[in-house]
C-alpha cells in the first residue's frame, strides 16, 4: 500500500457543518447589528479559519472590532458546532474500511480546536488516531505545520501520508507539505473551482477514496 496514513480536513470534507457555521455567524451578526449571510454566500469564505472568515465578510471593520466580534462568535460556536452538523453520507463506512486496511487516520482543521474535538468524539469514536483544530503556536493551513506535527506525533513519515480536503486551502496545504491530495466534490467548492485551484484527483463518493488507497 502506498500510504501509511490519511489526513482529513473536517468542514466540507467529512462533516457537513455549513448550517451550524451560518447559524453562528448570523447569531453574531444580529448581536452586533450587522447584515446576515446566507449559508451559500458564506461558502467561498470558508476554509482559512474563523479569523480570515471575519476579515472577508467584514472588510471594513477594524482589527479591534473584528477581535470583539470573534470573542463573541468563538464560544457561541463551540457550544453549537454540533447542533445540526453530521458526517456526509458514506463517510463513516469509508473510515471503517480504511481502518480495517490498517491505515492511520487523522483530522486536521483550521476550525478552533474547542469545536473540532467534540465533533470528532461524537461522530468518529475509535476511528481517529489524531485530531487537531486551530492551536496556538501552530500555523494554520495552508502552511504544512499541522500535517508535520501530526506525522511526528504518530511516528509516520509525512511523505507516506495522503491529504483529503474540499477546497483550494487543502490543495495548497498538500502542495506545501509535498504530499498527494484527493479533493471531494461534496464540500464547499464546486468541481470547476477545485480544478481551477489545481486539483488533480476529485472524487464524488467516499467509497472512491478507499478504492484509490487500496489500489496504491
Amino acid at each position: 500500500m502506498r500510504y501509511d496514513a490519511i489526513f482529513f480536513d473536517l468542514d466540507g470534507t467529512v462533516i457537513d457543518s455549513l448550517q451550524d457555521i451560518a447559524d453562528a455567524v448570523n447569531h453574531t451578526m444580529r448581536h452586533f447589528g450587522l447584515p446576515e449571510w446566507s449559508a451559500e454566500a458564506l461558502k467561498p469564505h470558508l476554509g482559512w479559519g474563523v479569523g480570515t472568515l471575519m476579515k472577508r465578510i467584514l472588510p471594513e471593520a477594524s482589527d479591534e472590532r473584528r477581535e470583539e466580534i470573534l470573542s463573541f462568535y468563538k464560544p457561541y460556536y463551540a457550544l453549537h458546532a454540533g447542533d445540526r452538523s453530521r458526517p456526509f453520507e458514506g463517510i463513516v463506512p469509508m473510515l471503517e474500511r480504511l481502518r480495517a486496511d490498517g491505515l492511520t487516520l487523522a483530522i486536521l482543521s483550521n476550525k478552533p480546536d474547542a469545536a473540532v474535538q467534540p465533533l470528532a468524539r461524537t461522530w468518529f469514536p475509535g476511528l481517529m488516531d489524531w485530531v487537531a483544530g486551530e492551536t496556538e503556536g501552530v500555523r494554520r493551513k495552508p502552511e504544512p505545520d499541522m500535517l508535520q506535527r501530526a506525522a511526528d506525533a504518530l511516528g509516520i513519515e509525512l511523505a507516506r501520508c495522503l491529504y483529503v480536503g474540499d477546497s483550494e486551502v487543502d490543495i495548497d496545504t498538500a502542495r506545501n507539505a509535498r504530499i498527494d491530495c484527493v479533493c471531494v466534490s461534496w464540500g464547499f467548492r464546486s468541481r470547476d473551482q477545485l480544478r481551477e485551484a489545481g486539483a488533480r484527483v476529485i472524487i464524488d463518493d467516499p467509497r472512491e477514496l478507499a478504492e484509490i488507497v487500496e489500489r496504491g
